[in-house]
């Protein structure tokens, strides 16, 4: 009777990469949002985060799915998602102005965060993070379904609080399994490190993409 075998590959985790990326896009707008720099400055906020923050939390979506980390995964999907929104729309207007059509989407987009932060509770620096991303896109989205000023405002300083988080929570991800390092704290409830245990081959059968039907 022939027997299946299943080879798990070893896969680091793609929050920092992911996280990173979110320090890059958050601070950028952040700066146009509390008038840091000027409006006309709008397009290439817009385009460097374009190229840049949105094919890296593309990867880290895609390596989440291939490490079984579906919060980190969809999260990350998520997040490269809104940002290229935030990123078309705002190149496809005028500098300076609002839509509320891109709030609608960016409301949606923060709504959707809150999924994968409940699924993150078991690390809390990266449920933070999520979780205040989830507040950074809806208080932009109001801002731009009012028009408001003072709503943008508010979303940028949430958005610098944001930056601050993603970068922590990066280093600290980063250094979790560095040798010789001393780990920052990220939160982690129950075992570190999943691909130390040995694997349960029951378990492992009924996953999708084993078993028979997905």
């Amino acid at each position: 009777m022939s027997q299946s075998q299943v080879v798990l590959r070893p896969v680091a985790t793609p929050l920092p990469l992911g996280f990173l990326g979110l320090f890059l896009a958050t601070v950028g707008f952040a700066a146009l949002q509390l008038r840091w720099v000027s409006a006309s400055e709008s397009h290439t906020v817009a385009l460097a985060v374009l190229v840049s923050t949105v094919p890296l939390q593309l990867v880290a979506c895609v390596m989440g799915f291939l490490a079984r980390d579906p919060a980190a995964a969809t999260g990350m999907g998520m997040l490269s998602g809104g940002w290229a929104a935030a990123c078309v729309a705002t190149l496809a207007s005028p500098p300076g102005t609002t839509s509320g059509g891109l709030g609608v989407v960016l409301c949606c987009v923060g709504l959707t965060l809150l999924v994968p932060a409940a699924a993150a509770v078991s690390k809390l620096a990266a449920c933070a993070v999520i979780s205040v991303s989830a507040a950074r896109f809806l208080l932009t989205g109001l801002g731009q379904l009012r028009g408001s000023d003072n709503w943008l405002a508010v979303a940028g300083w949430v958005g610098l609080l944001l930056g601050l988080l993603s970068l922590y929570a990066a280093l600290a991800f980063e250094l979790e399994r560095s040798p010789g390092q001393g780990p920052l704290p990220t939160g982690r409830r129950g075992t570190a490190h999943p691909e130390d245990r040995a694997v349960d081959s029951d378990a492992v059968s009924q996953e999708p993409a084993v078993r028979g039907r997905l």
